[in-house]
């Protein structure tokens, strides 16, 4: 499965952790309908989901940054509630629909944090409108070429397990995203196949992975031009974008943060929402910054 490590996968997993739920609104962006839940106030801070996910995979990081931050969590075109136009979706798509998210909404500069694809697009965004971006977060990111380090080149077949249309092939993908392999019970493999039926993304996924197949939007060798505050956020025990995607994008963003997180899978912000939370909100608030290569205390 480690195959599947260039392209990073996000699935919806609810988790009713908050004590009052955000506002579910939504915004008209290039003539379409873009779902978003909001809370908080002060500084902006956009999350960003990613392949597969929705907003409902930041549940437990929005009630901890909404005390100290104007939150903002659309589900990007072609995911969750938003709508799903039939298009070749790429990086560049949701770069473009998230400027438009941006102007919509009179937001003039944001944090901006990114898990998986979601940290794709936030890094292509901050290269595309550096003087939009106060920081900038990635989590367990893709980002890279295939082949990148080294690394063997994913088939397409091996990248349609990102895509499961069967329990059997969503539990073995849980399998991968999560450390934690006790998370992938009967109830949660069924609810989260019930839940991909519900959100009809097959069509958006199955193209994202047509667009990695070409190399689109790939940011080999151009993550030195950012020059925004950046923290990388890794589950060590990843095993879609492994840890030494994380430690190259740490090295090509001169003067970024890393943290690592033990017992961790591809979606920190589930897994280990705790510490995850803790030292997102201290980066955000511009606490000092240190790097650790263990787990958050």
């Amino acid at each position: 499965m480690n195959r599947l490590a260039p392209l990073a996968l996000s699935f919806l997993v609810t988790l009713s952790l908050c004590a009052q739920a955000p506002a579910s609104k939504q915004v008209e962006v290039f003539g379409l309908k873009i779902h978003y839940v909001e809370a908080g106030a002060g500084p902006t801070v956009i999350l960003l989901h990613g392949l597969g996910g929705d907003a409902n995979n930041w549940a437990a990081t929005i009630p901890a940054l909404a005390k100290n931050f104007h939150i903002y969590v659309p589900d990007q075109v072609g995911f969750g509630q938003s709508d799903k136009p039939l298009l070749n979706y790429r990086v560049g798509t949701l770069v473009d629909f998230l400027d438009g998210f941006c102007k919509k909404l009179g937001i003039g500069k944001a944090s901006v944090v990114g898990n998986s694809l979601g940290g794709w697009t936030a890094m292509a965004f901050t290269l595309a409108h550096p003087d939009k971006v106060d920081r900038l977060v990635l989590v367990d990111s893709a980002g890279y070429s295939l082949g990148h380090g080294g690394a063997a080149k994913a088939t397409r077949e091996a990248l349609m397990g990102l895509n499961p249309s069967t329990l059997e092939a969503t539990r073995n993908l849980m399998g991968v995203i999560f450390a934690n392999k006790s998370m992938a019970t009967d109830d949660a493999v069924e609810r989260i196949f019930a839940d991909r039926m519900r959100k009809g993304d097959g069509y958006t996924i199955n193209q994202f992975i047509d667009s990695i197949l070409r190399n689109e939007d790939v940011l080999d060798g151009k993550l030195g031009a950012i020059k925004a505050p950046t923290l990388v956020i890794w589950g060590r025990e990843d095993a879609l974008t492994p840890l030494a995607s994380g430690k190259d994008m740490a090295q090509d963003i001169a003067g970024s943060e890393t943290m690592i997180l033990d017992h961790c899978g591809h979606v920190p912000q589930i897994e280990c929402a705790g510490p995850f939370n803790a030292a997102l909100g201290k980066f955000l608030s511009g606490g000092p910054q240190t790097t650790s290569t263990g787990s958050l205390r």
